[in-house]
């Protein structure tokens, strides 16, 4: 495999949506909004010997998007999902499932060796067995710094802890969160400062990271460096709802750094997509051609 891949790594599930299941999961999400990019995309996860499993793997390659998914003798994964009335979910995540157990295999060192940009988050280093496989594909990848390493951090529920947090943030290079994480690891981190800003840039300065991108829902959203800074107001548009919407901002944000563009034109590009995102049903719609890089 020479082929340089971006990487979605962790739960593959099905969001049980009120107007019926559709198929779901932050790293699959990712990795599919990368491919409308016109990038080599994959997703890692796992899922059982289930017909859920198999609707997923079918989906996967009706879209076109390469994965390496194991089975396992775990249950597919689910999410429960309830819209309020901002169309803004809530979430009920099922425990043991088979994205809780990912192994690691020959095929998975394979492409983490090919591998020039992956995201991860919180959610799928829940269990030893899933975290110690994501520690072990970071490990397999290049160690030269080109790799983007992205810690999407995705607080669900109370599958987190200060120690995944802190792990995670020394092995990544970019941070992404909303407003709701960063008031949940500021007492974490013990970070002090009143402001977003400083609260931030504390977080750059202690664990070196590239960029930190956060996002403020109808608040608007920031990209931080080390030396610079962008705001963008969020555009109104009419939300179906907002499941995936923040998955397919960090995918476009990778695809518009990989495709040499600066930051503030990679932010301006992920809040447009994001917001189109919001205005569709669904984690995954087809991007029009006017959106695509």
């Amino acid at each position: 495999m020479n082929e340089k891949l971006i990487v979605g790594f962790g739960e593959a599930l099905w969001d049980m949506l009120p107007e019926g299941r559709k198929i779901g999961g932050a790293p699959a999400n990712f990795a599919y909004h990368v491919s409308q990019f016109g990038f080599s995309s994959c997703v890692v996860s796992a899922v059982g010997n289930d017909p859920l499993g198999d609707e997923i793997v079918a989906d996967f390659e009706a879209k076109g998007l390469r994965s390496v998914v194991e089975r396992v003798q775990f249950p597919t994964g689910t999410v429960e999902i309830e819209l309020d009335p901002a169309g803004v979910p809530r979430y009920d995540i099922k425990e043991g499932a088979a994205w809780d157990n990912i192994p690691y295999t020959a095929r998975l060192e394979e492409l983490a060796a090919c591998t020039r940009a992956v995201c991860f988050g919180s959610l799928v280093q829940r269990t030893e067995v899933s975290r110690g496989t994501l520690a072990k594909f970071l490990d397999a990848m290049p160690q030269d710094g080109s790799v983007l390493v992205v810690f999407d951090i995705n607080m669900r529920q109370n599958f987190y802890s200060r120690e995944v947090v802190r792990e995670s943030l020394n092995r990544c290079n970019i941070l992404k969160l909303n407003d709701e994480e960063l008031e949940l690891i500021t007492p974490m981190l013990g970070l002090s400062g009143d402001s977003v800003e400083e609260r931030c840039r504390a977080i750059i300065g202690e664990y070196g990271l590239k960029m930190l991108v956060l996002t403020c829902g109808v608040n608007g959203s920031y990209v931080f460096s080390a030396d610079a800074q962008s705001f963008l107001h969020t555009p109104k548009v009419e939300v179906a709802d907002t499941v995936g919407a923040g998955d397919s901002f960090t995918a476009t944000f990778v695809a518009s750094l990989l495709r040499g563009f600066d930051m503030a034109e990679a932010h301006r590009r992920a809040v447009v997509v994001s917001a189109f995102v919001c205005s569709q049903k669904g984690a995954m719609p087809v991007l029009p051609d006017e959106y695509k890089l």
